[in-house]
């Protein structure tokens, strides 16, 4: 058997390393490839040798991959290689290896086609642009609050056993991709040509597929305009599984949100819809409704948008005819491009507001975030409240008792590289609020949440969460 040899720093394994690996490859049978220790490599070692050697250890084109503290002519002599392969640009150097080669009839060949980038020039641009890891776990907070991986697992299956109820908005997502052509002559005008145009549903009905795709029986409770988006969000919904009761309004629109998107930016966003609270003939007939659920529901979420659909005297009912029964409650009130209060929702198992929300609702511009959230938990009467940070996490604030002591408390971001940050309260509502209705502690239901809005951000427009999916990410 020829056996091929090959050595470095491999600080990053990079294209260029794994191009040279497939012309060593290609020179004889075996390869095997030397890792310089870290007292060897010196300060030219970025990253601790036994990661270095794992890089390698993990590329399918390697055979074996050791730790080398001898020189490397003395590592020849004592494995005797066919072939020592290294990249071009040591051709017209000096090789020590030659040498050793040369003893016993050995080889030495340069590979061709490596890229003019090293390891070095990797990790100042990932450290430069402050990327990592697309997402992980969070390690640490679940060892702070003794969670196990298998817990959680267990909180997942018994997701299949939750009915959930969820009432509020209705939108429809459209996204039109453009292609540039560049600026207009006659005025300073952007000019693109629509070449895809992609609808999704969201608002509270995205909240509703994610409770299906996370295993539960959903249904979907809203107000919605007689117009074809809303024949188009029935259609969608019944395919992933939600049972949907729409009552028409014929004085206003299904809410429809454009965004024109050009090269993965969003360029412009159009939005049709109505914001006057409904008339009371309709919430009326949400009430009948919602009335004729309640024996059927372990799980009532309010995915408030703040369009009309949830007038404050409709949540006071809904609230109380829920509450009385013992179902589980939460809520989320949006305030973006419009301003709603969270803390009009009274008596919540679990609020998740933005810190702009939080600081809308308490009026509070001046107090920091664990004091924030505090108010507006006791403000509202809530047992527990997500403080959604963005990119900073989100802080957990407790009702404290004897059985939970926890001061609040932070969860890191668990994507630093999303692709569409719109989608992140939703699910972090859902799955946070069906763990809690699952029996799940309020830091366990954290965790659920943080895992599912990074799945969810990872990608363009409102894809249902799948239970798979987070399955997938506990057994990493």
């Amino acid at each position: 058997m020829k056996t091929v040899f090959v050595s470095g720093r491999f600080n990053v394994l990079h294209p260029g390393h794994v191009r040279l690996f497939q012309f060593a490859r290609e020179c004889g049978d075996r390869l095997v490839v030397g890792v310089e220790r870290d007292s060897v490599a010196g300060g030219d070692a970025h990253v601790p040798e036994g990661l270095r050697l794992e890089g390698v250890r993990n590329c399918s084109l390697v055979d074996e991959a050791f730790l080398m503290t001898e020189l490397i002519e003395d590592t020849i002599l004592r494995l005797k290689p066919a072939v020592v392969v290294k990249g071009r640009e040591h051709e017209m150097r000096h090789n020590a290896e030659k040498t050793a080669l040369d003893a016993y009839g050995g080889k030495l060949m340069f590979g061709s086609g490596e890229v003019a980038f090293t390891s070095r020039d990797l990790i100042r641009k990932e450290f430069a642009s402050n990327s990592s890891a697309i997402w992980s776990l969070p390690r640490v907070f679940l060892a702070r609050h003794g969670i196990s991986i298998e817990r959680l697992r267990e909180i997942l299956l018994q997701f299949a056993k939750l009915r959930v109820l969820v009432i509020g908005d209705l939108i429809v997502d459209e996204y039109i991709t453009c292609d540039p052509l560049g600026m207009s002559q006659e005025d300073p005008t952007l000019v693109v040509k629509p070449i895809d145009a992609k609808r999704f549903v969201g608002g509270a009905g995205i909240v509703a597929a994610h409770s299906a795709g996370l295993g539960g029986k959903a249904s979907f409770l809203t107000i919605v305009g007689d117009d074809v988006e809303a024949a188009y969000a029935q259609e969608v919904l019944h395919q992933q599984s939600v049972s949907s009761h729409f009552i028409t309004d014929t004085t206003r629109p299904t809410t429809l949100k454009t965004r024109y998107r050009c090269q993965g930016k969003t360029l412009l966003r159009v939005s049709r819809l109505h914001q006057a609270p409904i008339a009371t003939e309709l919430r009326l007939a949400v009430l009948e409704k919602a009335r004729a659920l309640r024996d059927s529901v372990d799980l009532v979420v309010f995915s408030d948008f703040n369009y009309g659909v949830l007038p404050q005297d409709l949540v006071n009912e809904l609230t109380s005819m829920f509450r009385d029964r013992g179902t589980i409650l939460a809520a989320d009130s949006q305030s973006s491009s419009q301003v709603g209060d969270i803390g009009r929702f009274k008596d919540m198992d679990l609020l998740t507001p933005t810190e702009r929300e939080a600081r809308i609702s308490t009026r509070n511009s001046d107090d920091g975030l664990t004091v924030l959230a505090e108010k507006l938990r006791l403000s509202a009467a809530a047992k527990n409240l997500f403080l959604k940070l963005g990119e900073e996490g989100a802080l957990v604030c407790a009702e404290v008792t004897a059985s939970q002591p926890w001061p609040p408390d932070q969860i890191e971001a668990l994507n630093h590289a999303p692709k569409d940050v719109a989608g992140a309260g939703d699910s972090m509502l859902i799955a946070g609020a069906m763990a809690l209705a699952a029996g799940a502690s309020v830091w366990e239901a954290a965790c659920l949440g943080s895992i599912a809005a990074a799945i969810q951000v990872g990608r363009l427009g409102n894809v249902p969460i799948q239970i798979k999916e987070l399955t997938e990410a506990l057994n990493r």
